[in-house]
């Protein structure tokens, strides 16, 4: 098996061209990154030197895939004409900055409906439709969700329903980000039911969609619906469906990020996790 596009979520203090040597520096041949603050909806004034630094920057470190995560505060389901406004304005710039740096696609979790299930997600849908429209070029990756609240996404059918909905011309560039810790707190056995999870995956979505995974153990337990990271092999599901997506085929060219707990040492933590997640590739036993 080739050497995984695995890294994690890293730090753009400073720029997003110090990037890449961030991941450099914990052994990542993939990272995620934030284009912008992701709890203020202030834009970013970026220099004119920004987008070409960090394209030579991901050259000379090796980093051979980059994906893009949204804002947090970004809600396209949302029925509040001001907040959905505001929302749809800061994708569409998210999905530029994507396009101006060079990074082929943008993690986004579909929104909260508040109102009516079905309105929101035709929100959602409409909202990415119209955005991917407008900027040419990156494709998004709807990320699964644990499900709590009024959170959209918890469900292989409602990830499918979202993508379905956007039209045929560009649906090609919307694929999915699965997160290992979403899908067993929203009720996805990883542990007990391996084959039947990705089973019902290809079945539902298309496991062709499969474009990026999120690789976190889970603080809370099986069906809990709350989204709690925790280091790989040392949470509710345990070293072995990690041992199992490190060494499965199905996903040998899918990019895996780590999003897990950086403590009070986010290189070393990130590094060590690494490590485990290689290791896991290489042993048998």
């Amino acid at each position: 098996m080739s050497e995984p596009l695995l890294g994690a979520h890293v730090s753009t203090a400073g720029g997003v061209r110090n990037a890449p040597g961030r991941g450099a520096a914990i052994g990542a041949s993939a990272i995620q990154v934030f284009t912008k603050t992701p709890n203020q909806w202030r834009e970013p004034l970026l220099t004119p030197d920004e987008p070409a630094a960090f394209r030579a920057a991901a050259a000379k470190h090796e980093i051979r895939a980059v994906v893009a995560h949204d804002s947090y505060l970004i809600n396209l389901a949302s029925p509040d004409p001001g907040l959905h406004g505001r929302s749809f304005r800061a994708f569409i710039a998210e999905l530029e900055r994507c396009r101006v740096f060079g990074i082929p696609w943008l993690v986004t979790h579909p929104g909260n409906f508040m109102d009516d299930r079905d309105a929101g997600l035709a929100r959602n849908a409409e909202a990415y439709a119209l955005a991917l429209q407008k900027v040419p070029g990156p494709g998004i990756l709807i990320e699964t969700t644990a499900g709590s609240g009024t959170a959209l996404g918890s469900t292989f059918e409602e990830i499918a329903d979202l993508r379905a909905r956007v039209p045929a011309r560009i649906r090609r560039r919307v694929g999915v980000c699965a997160d290992t810790c979403h899908l067993f707190t929203a009720g996805y056995d990883l542990v007990g039911d391996w084959e039947g999870v990705w089973e019902a995956f290809d079945r539902i979505i298309g496991l062709r969609h499969l474009r990026c995974l999120h690789l976190n153990d889970s603080m809370t337990p099986f069906a809990s619906h709350r989204d709690r990271h925790a280091w790989i092999g040392e949470g509710s599901l345990g070293a072995e469906p990690f041992r199992r997506i490190m060494r499965d085929m199905r996903f040998a060219d899918t990019i895996k990020i780590i999003e897990t707990p950086k403590a009070d040492d986010p290189e070393r933590h990130d590094r060590r996790m690494l490590r485990r997640l290689r290791a896991y590739a290489r042993r048998r036993h």
